[in-house]
Parts: C-alpha cells; structure tokens; sequence
C-alpha cells in the first residue's frame, strides 16, 4: 500500500466517522475518533455487505457510503450494548 492510498483511507475513514457521527446523534469522537470509527465501519459493512446480497458502486464515493453505513450499524450496536 502506497503513501497515497493510506492518506485515502484515513481521509475516506474520517468522512464516514464524522458522517456516522450525524447520523447517530449524540456520538462525537473527535477526528482520530471519526478516523477509527469509519473504518471500522468499513470492516463491519465489508463482512455484512456480501452476506445479504448488497453492492455498492466502486470509487471514493462508494467508499464512503460503504464506510458510513457500516460505521451507523457500529454505532448504533455501541449504543443498544451501553443500554443493556
């Protein structure tokens, strides 16, 4: 992996934490938060995404919507385990 797709990948990471972080509301990490927290958004939608059947457009801004709803299924599943 070269410099440029590792500065992708944290940059396309901090737009989908940060944008996971809207839509869950009241989740705010910070940018090394927002960072961590979209791409292991990624992680989880890269697992659950095939299983059920879903594509999504490839490049930057299909990396992003990947990474955001990943990230909100991560959030909210933080969210129902604090409740519990």
């Amino acid at each position: 992996m070269g410099i440029e797709s590792l500065v992708v990948f944290i940059i396309v990471g901090a737009i989908a934490g940060w944008l996971a972080g809207l839509i869950v509301k009241g989740y705010g990490f910070g940018l090394l938060g927002n960072i961590v927290v979209g791409i292991v958004g990624a992680f989880v939608a890269g697992l659950l995404f095939p299983y059920i059947g879903i594509s999504l457009s490839s490049g930057i801004a299909g990396a992003i919507i990947h990474s955001t709803i990943g990230a909100v299924i991560l959030l909210v599943l933080v969210r129902l385990i604090k409740q519990a």
